[in-house]
């Protein structure tokens, strides 16, 4: 038996080689894309009387009555070997040969250029809105917690005292970057593949920049053999997508290690907290787990991309279809994490004491009062090896560097003296370091304005990327 490939023309094809090339059960997600596409060339067509105003019109309404039911949810596509047939199809199913004037001037290799371009600026700027909130919540909650101090940590060892204020500028730091990465995504993105056709453009008398113009982008890709195998713009939003969440699951880490009994810096809300399904009196982070264990798959869409495309020759070719799904996931995988990110963090809460606590009983204000020796001129790797000796001694006393004595304290050095002992006191080595990108209180105001400016700016940018339901609204009553 064959299987009937209507729309593309062929006679029919073998069931299993239509089952194994088919791609529709993936990018029919990108449906309403390829309906906004197809609107918006159809207005090119029309205006360039390439096809009649008649006929324009009568395909025009059956795609927006096409969009229309895809958004209710009740749409059923012909099965065929993607998308763009699929819509064809039904389209022939409806208006004949009429149909077949859509495909004037266009192939399925520029078309599905389209569709992507056009995803991937859609969930760029939805993650970009989403990152803008979260860098926003982390500076807001560093503002209102922002005095509470604990240790910060190298080699995953105690190593300086720092406030909260400081940790979760720390984290939202790293966010901001991202948005910086998103927003290169939406930049790469921002280019018109529409129109070159196959591989070398079309002899018909269309106008791209119509085509540009309705789309909201703001140029046209340069060569046409160059676009239709194009998707560096797809890996650049699989690696933006990628580091973002090897950054989310720094994050939850953290949290992860901060909510151990071990560490006892926070407490994970009833709401989040999991259960264990032996031990009754577990509450386990499985939400911070999950953001953490999820960074896999995102690489894994990343390595896939690139596998995909590695030694391609020039042009379209087939191999290309394996973009769909590693690309079609990564974008909603970006969107839940952060989500998810926002939503943990905003339900667990630091426990002062604790964290006060690990600071009191150890040594890591050691460096301060290594600087405040070498502010009273002390060279300071003659300062260093002083602190050294001193802590050691304080450890075979069982005594933390908050408690040292100025007799113990000279008898290592005479440079010691009760003003220099002052750093060794938590809340001072935090409030010393004032020079810009510390943990010092003027510092993390700094950096909290800096970031709450950053989100302003990241929802911004989100805010001006055309959205699918505007382009539609605005080209189903576009003049023809």
């Amino acid at each position: 038996m064959l299987a009937k490939t209507d729309a593309a023309g062929a006679t029919g094809l073998l069931p299993e080689v239509l089952a194994f090339s088919s791609s529709l059960s993936l990018d029919s997600r990108l449906l309403r894309e390829d309906l906004v596409g197809s609107l918006a060339h159809l207005t090119m067509l029309a205006r360039r009387g390439i096809v009649p105003k008649a006929d324009a019109s009568r395909i025009r309404e059956h795609l927006v009555s096409l969009f229309e039911q895809a958004v209710a949810g009740g749409l059923e596509l012909p099965a065929e070997e993607d998308v763009h047939m699929a819509v064809e199809a039904h389209l022939t199913q409806a208006l004949g040969e009429t149909a077949g004037l859509l495909h004037t001037a266009r192939s399925r290799n520029d078309q599905v250029a389209l569709d992507l371009r056009l995803h991937v600026r859609a969930q760029a700027s939805r993650a970009l809105g989403q990152l803008a909130e979260l860098v926003e919540a982390l500076a807001t909650r560093a503002e209102t917690e922002g005095h509470l101090v604990l240790p910060s940590y190298t080699h995953r060892q105690r190593a300086q005292p720092v406030s909260l204020g400081y940790t979760l500028c720390a984290w939202a730091a790293a966010f901001a970057r991202d948005v910086e990465a998103l927003r290169f995504v939406l930049s790469q993105t921002d280019a018109l593949p529409l129109g070159v056709g196959a591989v070398g453009g079309t002899s018909l008398p269309i106008d791209r920049e119509v085509t540009r113009e309705l789309l909201g982008f703001s140029r046209l890709t340069l060569n046409g053999m160059d676009t239709v195998g194009d998707r560096d713009f797809a890996l650049d939003f699989a690696y933006a997508t990628a580091r973002c969440l090897l950054h989310t699951g720094r994050v939850a880490t953290d949290m992860v290690d901060f909510s151990t009994s071990e560490f006892g810096f926070v407490t994970l809300e009833g709401t989040i907290a999991c259960g264990s399904s032996m031990m009754p009196q577990k509450r386990n982070p499985d939400v911070f787990e999950l953001i953490r264990g999820k960074t896999g798959r995102a690489v894994g869409n990343l390595t896939g991309l690139l596998v995909t495309l590695k030694g391609l020759p020039g042009g379209y070719n087939r191999d290309l279809q394996e973009d769909r799904q590693p690309l079609l996931e990564t974008g909603p995988l970006l969107c839940d994490v952060l989500g998810m990110l926002k939503l943990g963090l905003g339900n667990v809460r630091f426990n002062a004491e604790r964290m006060h606590a690990a600071l009191e009983g150890d040594y890591t204000q050691a460096t301060d009062v290594a600087e405040a020796l070498a502010m009273k001129g002390v060279p300071f790797r003659t300062a260093y090896k002083a602190v050294g000796t001193l802590v050691r001694r304080l450890q075979e006393a069982r005594l933390p560097l908050a408690k040292v004595t100025l007799e113990l304290a000279q008898g290592v050095h005479p440079a010691f003296d009760a003003e220099v002992l002052k750093a060794a006191d938590v809340r001072r080595s935090v409030e010393r370091k004032a020079n810009a990108g510390g943990t010092g209180p003027s510092s993390v105001a700094a950096q909290v304005a800096q970031l709450k400016r950053f989100a302003v700016e990241a929802r911004d940018a989100a805010q001006r990327v055309p959205t699918l339901e505007g382009l539609f609204s605005k080209l189903k009553e576009a003049p023809l």
